[in-house]
């Protein structure tokens, strides 16, 4: 089935409220073993992509763009395709693993520190006692590591979450996407630490109000340069459309 799409400085999103994405996208396929690789793009992705030419290839390799941040959402009202509504990496990726331990499938981690995967584990366990942990691997490990690729395909996961920040999560899947049979494929950044109690999401308020950003900035003021990035978007989305 054909679904639209908004395009935002050469990203093309898939533009679909989450009911659709779910079961009309995502839950078919699982239960069909196809492969299926997502990136959930905001709009610090959007410039690094457009920065990096080669970035910018693997991440319209995926088979779906998700809109996360209001940034996107924002942005795709200005240039008159407006999006359906904002879908967050993190709020995909938990719904899923709830979705996994109903269904039994399996899960595998990849990313993050020791500890911190470790502090990730143990809490996952206690949120979703009956899922199926295929596995896990902390994020040090060099791209061409064939171990942790043989590691992941042997543990015949249903989805792989991959934390390892951008570009090197979209550029791991990318590499090793054709050595996998089935899964889905998602590079999830910073949810890992979010999980373990490492780094705090922004209250429910605040996301409702699409201060998400002011949030974090407040939370880690050396984010400062990272949140220039998103109104340097804004500005370059403005100039296109004007």
């Amino acid at each position: 089935m054909l679904y639209n799409h908004a395009e935002i400085m050469g990203i093309s999103f898939l533009n679909i409220d989450r009911e659709v994405l779910y079961n009309g996208i995502i839950y078919p396929k699982l239960r069909q073993q196809q492969k299926q690789f997502f990136v959930t793009a905001n709009p610090e992705i959007v410039m690094l992509a457009n920065e990096q030419p080669n970035y910018k290839a693997i991440v319209n390799q995926a088979d779906y763009i998700l809109p996360d941040g209001s940034g996107i959402v924002l942005a795709s009202k200005i240039m008159r395709q407006p999006i359906e509504e904002r879908i967050p990496g993190f709020e995909v990726m938990t719904h899923l693993i709830g979705y996994a331990e109903e269904e039994e499938l399996g899960c595998y981690f990849l990313g993050a520190d020791e500890l911190v995967l470790e502090e990730f584990i143990k809490r996952i366990k206690q949120l979703h006692p009956n899922l199926v942990i295929s596995g896990y691997h902390h994020g040090f490990f060099d791209l061409d590591d064939q171990q942790v690729v043989d590691d992941v395909k042997q543990s015949k996961a249903d989805m792989v979450f991959v934390a390892l920040g951008s570009p090197r999560q979209e550029q791991w899947i990318v590499k090793h996407y054709e050595s996998f049979n089935k899964g889905l494929f998602m590079g999830v950044g910073g949810s890992f630490d979010v999980i373990a109690g490492k780094v705090k999401r922004a209250p429910k308020g605040w996301i409702k109000l699409n201060l998400e950003w002011l949030y974090r900035l407040l939370q880690q003021p050396f984010r400062w340069k990272r949140i220039l990035k998103v109104f340097h978007f804004m500005f370059r989305v403005a100039i296109k459309r004007y």
